[in-house]
């Protein structure tokens, strides 16, 4: 009877031919048009993977585990997914084609059970680690729903580590008390275009031990550790251990016969070496060389089972890139395929017969005992293990009282008064800073709701009477998690949060918050957290040129493009407290969506399918508008679908201005004076460029599909402004970001904003320097529109 070792060896070859086959089906098989790109890489790198995915999918794992998926070992994965019913023969056929399973892993584009989306190399790795605290958060609170506490595991490939993410986040899980996190190198010593340095693992290893990592180094297999002990084993292991990378990767290559040579070259005067090597045929002694630690289900599975508490473990897993297969080895094997011929060999060497490429067990011979062994594997035994959680309702509006404020600050008082209320949207609530907590208007939320740590710290401050504002208490109750001056981490964290709800069955709401300019420090982050659909708030602040003396190196020019051009997140920028309560109000909710895609035809917008939000802030302070006033359906309407107008044009429009975020007094105050030589003025008060530009897009395609009545909201607004008018756009911040309105029904358009690094002044100074003030918008109404001299005011 097989035992569990022999079915493992089995499903080990059965997964690295359905992965070398998918491969080589996408790159040889399908239908290819012009400019195809080859994934050679696919097909050496998923090899080195296939023993590790094995023992830990099928041995070790158990349901609450969560594992991100080495990018290039997604053959692997999709077809261990098909083995077990999670994976369809058309997509796996279709690997990489439109509709079929996804080159990397990805949450939100497979059928099969990813937990974590890869791709951008170094980032899942970390996500890992981030969904590790996230896991410590829920299991703190009173509310969390007790489950076992889960491994967050990542298959790491070696060069991966080059990415300096990866230890950023090395220091913030010393710093947050790390754990249940396991990383497992495959350590093949190539990247994408050569061999790594020598030595490199002596500085993985030392790296990992400094921040509190157990390291496990795997290195020998079990055919290695049982000749080490034969009479001469000491010279071999001896020999193994200071071989060179290269030469290493090239005698793989070259097999058996290269191996004999070289071997007996350097060690082959010793009678015991001697005896030890002839003892193997070249077959046999190209096996034992092969025989790495992360190529040995034996010594993988025992190393994973030695691990029995939760301190955060490094297996550093020596493998071969290539194994098994005919390009193992060789220094080109990331963009190498086997061809047609190679294959053929590889499949009589695998002994796949012909037409049965695609069955799950073709070459097993205990099929029941295989079915029987499949459906007890732990890992798979729950079925899906992808949560949902209910919906948590939001209060409704705060809205503020102040007659002066900035919005940056009225986000702080919105979340103040918040955490002094008792609802369940403030207790899911998790925020989160990279150490602008204060700066960014949080301070008043944190010494309320207070820190996190998984045990409880008091304020050194506070317990010494010494007078201070801030109240820095940690405790398991806390509900913000301040991090380190690393951007990526932030982001990191906000992506493993936004997900909490479906990798863990809680719902979060979690908020972010940095400078605004350095949201591109995190765009890598960013993006990988919206590629996953996850599910947060972050709030750039304070933003512009507006941060008037701090110099260019804290003002944002390009933040509002990102904002519009990233997927999977809705910017705004609004000018007032009452806009911005509306959207935060309407962002708790959207956050928490996951409906059909259908789009709402008011807006042609998907929000049913919801996402994440960012808020551009400002630190300017604003006289208020009466909200009284225009407090009413259509007015609140207006902000979360992206503009209204402040002031509606008539008939005999000359001039439009439109304007987003704090500059709204300079368009108000050149209204006024505009007003005086032109007729029917207009002022149109964008709160989110991005919802109007993406209605307008979504709705000219439904147009272009039959839907002839197909109006977004800014052709609504737009739509009775006389095609001779003109148009003025003014925002702090690069003009493209509304230039565009003008092209909705062709009007003449003078697009104002930032295109270069400010320097320091006050508001005025910089506004007049970049001609965003009142002035110029007054000048641009003079040069644009027919009509006498408007008059500039004198300063």
């Amino acid at each position: 009877m097989p035992n569990e070792l022999d079915h493992l060896k089995t499903l080990e070859q059965r997964l690295l031919w359905l992965s070398a086959w998918m491969v080589h089906n996408a790159n040889h098989l399908r239908p290819k048009g012009e400019g195809d790109v080859k994934v050679g890489g696919h097909q050496a790198s998923c090899a080195s993977m296939v023993s590790i995915m094995t023992a830990l999918y099928f041995h070790t794992l158990r349901p609450e585990d969560r594992v991100a998926v080495k990018p290039h070992a997604s053959p692997v994965f999709h077809a261990m997914q098909y083995i077990m019913g999670n994976q369809t023969l058309e997509k796996l056929k279709n690997f990489r084609g439109y509709g079929g399973a996804q080159s990397y892993p990805s949450r939100t584009k497979d059928v099969d059970d990813v937990d974590f989306s890869t791709g951008s190399v170094g980032l899942g790795v970390a996500e890992t680690a981030f969904a590790s605290l996230v896991q410590d958060y829920l299991a703190a609170k009173d509310w969390a729903e007790e489950r076992p506490l889960g491994r967050m595991v990542a298959l790491v490939g070696d060069a991966e580590l080059d990415e300096g993410n990866v230890y950023e986040c090395l220091q913030e899980g010393w710093k947050h008390d790390l754990r249940n996190t396991w990383w497992i190198i495959d350590y093949n010593r190539q990247s994408l275009d050569g061999v790594v340095h020598e030595g490199l693992w002596e500085k993985i290893e030392s790296i990992f031990k400094a921040f509190g990592w157990r390291v496990v180094v795997l290195r020998h297999g079990a055919l290695q550790r049982a000749a080490f002990e034969e009479p001469g084993g000491e010279a071999l292991k001896s020999w193994i251990q200071s071989c060179p990378n290269a030469d290493y990767s090239a005698l793989t290559y070259q097999g058996g016969a290269a191996w004999r040579k070289r071997l007996m070259d350097d060690l082959g005067d010793q009678g015991d070496v001697s005896a030890l090597l002839s003892k193997r045929s070249d077959e046999e002694l190209n096996a034992l060389m092969n025989n790495l630690g992360g190529q040995c289900l034996e010594t993988l599975t025992e190393a994973f089972d030695s691990i029995t508490d939760d301190r955060p473990t490094v297996f550093l897993a020596y493998t071969i890139k290539g194994w098994g297969t005919p390009l193992a080895g060789h220094k080109d094997n990331h963009a190498g395929l086997m061809n047609p011929a190679q294959m053929a060999d590889f499949q009589q060497h695998m002994g796949v017969p012909e037409g049965e490429e695609w069955e799950k067990l073709a070459t097993v011979e205990d099929k029941d005992g295989m079915n029987a062994f499949l459906g007890k594997v732990p890992f798979f035994a729950a079925g899906s293990r992808r949560f949902t959680a209910p919906r948590v309702k939001s209060p409704g509006p705060v809205f503020l009282d102040d007659r002066t404020l900035s919005t940056q600050a009225g986000f702080g008082k919105i979340l103040d008064t918040l955490a002094k209320g008792e609802s369940e949207i403030a207790d899911r609530i998790l925020t989160t800073s990279p150490d602008v907590t204060s700066s960014t208007n949080l301070g008043p939320w944190v010494n309320r709701r207070s820190l996190f740590a998984r045990t409880e710290k008091e304020d050194t401050f506070r317990q010494q009477r010494i007078p201070s504002t801030q109240k820095w208490q940690f405790s398991p109750a806390g509900q913000h998690i301040e991090l380190g001056i690393a951007e990526m981490n932030l982001f990191l964290l906000l992506g493993a949060a936004g997900l909490s709800h479906s990798l863990f069955g809680e719902r979060l709401i979690p908020i972010g918050t940095v400078y605004d300019p350095f949201v591109a420090r995190g765009l890598d982050a960013l993006n990988y957290a919206c590629y996953q659909d996850a599910r947060f708030i972050i709030a750039g602040t304070p933003s512009g040129v507006t941060l008037a003396p701090e110099g260019g190196a804290h003002q944002s020019i390009g933040a509002q493009l990102i904002g519009m051009s990233q997927d999977g997140l809705v910017s705004f920028e609004p000018a007032y407290l009452d806009e911005l309560s509306i959207i935060m109000d309407w962002s708790f909710d959207y956050l928490q969506r996951s409906g059909e895609n259908d789009p709402d035809e008011r807006t042609w917008l998907r929000d049913e399918t919801g996402g994440s939000v960012y808020l551009r802030l400002t630190t300017r302070p604003l006289e208020q508008l009466d909200l009284k006033a225009r407090d009413d359906q259509a007015f609140r309407q207006g902000v979360v679908d992206g503009a209204y107008w402040l002031r509606e044009p008539g008939p005999n429009c000359e001039v439009v201005i439109a304007y987003q975020g704090c500059v709204a007094p300079e368009a108000i105050e050149a209204a006024g004076r505009i007003g005086n030589d032109r007729r029917d003025i207009g002022v149109l008060a964008i709160t989110s460029a991005d919802r109007l530009n993406s209605g307008w897009t979504a709705a000219r395609r439904a147009r272009a599909r039959g839907h002839r009545d197909a109006t977004s909201q800014i052709e609504r607004l737009m739509a009775d402004v006389p095609r001779d008018a003109t148009l003025i756009t003014v925002t702090d911040g690069h003009p493209a970001t509304l230039a565009w309105i003008g092209s909705v029904m062709g009007h003449r358009t003078a697009p104002l904003g930032v295109e270069h690094f400010g320097q320091t002044g006050t508001i005025d100074d910089l506004y007049r320097h970049f001609m965003i003030d009142a002035d110029s918008i007054v000048a641009a109404a003079n040069y644009l529109s027919a009509g006498r001299r408007i008059g500039l005011s004198v300063r």
